[in-house]
């Protein structure tokens, strides 16, 4: 049987693009964050987390994250939240041990205490339609953070490349209407997305690079915060 193929990113400081499994390492080395760190070297160090997070369904959606050891769940959960996953407002929660069935965490607990009870994080927003994100504990610095705000984003999948259902050319719209109602993938190229005839369920939406698009009427935007 074939290897699935991994998923492609872009590292945040050079902007060169590597496999999934290639990033961690590249990001121990790259030299333009090697740079920002000597910029950034000060009296204010502190514990800095690196985090994998990806999608638990599929893993083609991923960040690198670096954040504070003193920031909270809290923080994470509204990057997240921001980056991927906020429609309606919905529930979320953090859990040890495993998604539902593991310990649930509070939100105002830091960073740095987390990770000194497991490697393994799960969080999950809504609980009808439900994401699932896992977020790993890959390593620790002391330094100085090169942002102000409690994360940085380090690197990034790059969208998944999709087939338009008509077509085949790269997926620009996706309809909800034809893969609940017709069994179809919905992807759409832009021509054929600007023609689309369905309009229930709000109608074609963009496919925006997170793993919550077309879930409950997520539409993005998809961007990092900050």
């Amino acid at each position: 049987m074939a290897r699935k193929r991994q998923s492609q990113g872009s590292c945040m400081y050079c902007g060169k693009e590597m496999s999934k499994g290639g990033i961690s390492r590249h990001l121990k080395s790259c030299s333009a964050r090697q740079d920002a760190m000597a910029d950034a070297a000060g009296d204010k160090e502190q514990a800095l987390y690196h985090l994998q997070v990806q999608d638990a369904e599929r893993g083609d959606y991923w960040l690198h994250l670096e954040m504070s050891g003193n920031a909270t769940l809290q923080q994470l959960d509204k990057y997240l939240r921001a980056i991927w996953l906020e429609c309606c407002g919905h529930l979320s929660t953090f859990f040890i041990g495993g998604a539902w069935s593991g310990m649930e965490v509070a939100m105002n607990r830091q960073i740095d205490r987390v990770f000194d009870m497991t490697d393994v994080l799960d969080h999950i927003y809504d609980f009808g339609a439900s994401s699932e994100t896992k977020i790993k504990y890959v390593g620790k610095r002391k330094g100085v953070p090169l942002t102000k705000h409690p994360i940085a984003l380090m690197a990034r999948n790059v969208i998944p490349a999709a087939p338009c259902q008509e077509c085949g050319q790269p997926a620009a719209w996706l309809c909800t209407q034809c893969i609940y109602e017709h069994d179809m993938s919905g992807f759409l190229c832009d021509e054929h997305g600007q023609a689309h005839p369905h309009d229930d369920y709000g109608g074609v939406m963009v496919y925006v690079n997170s793993p919550r698009v077309g879930m409950c009427g997520y539409a993005g935007p998809a961007e990092p915060p900050y």
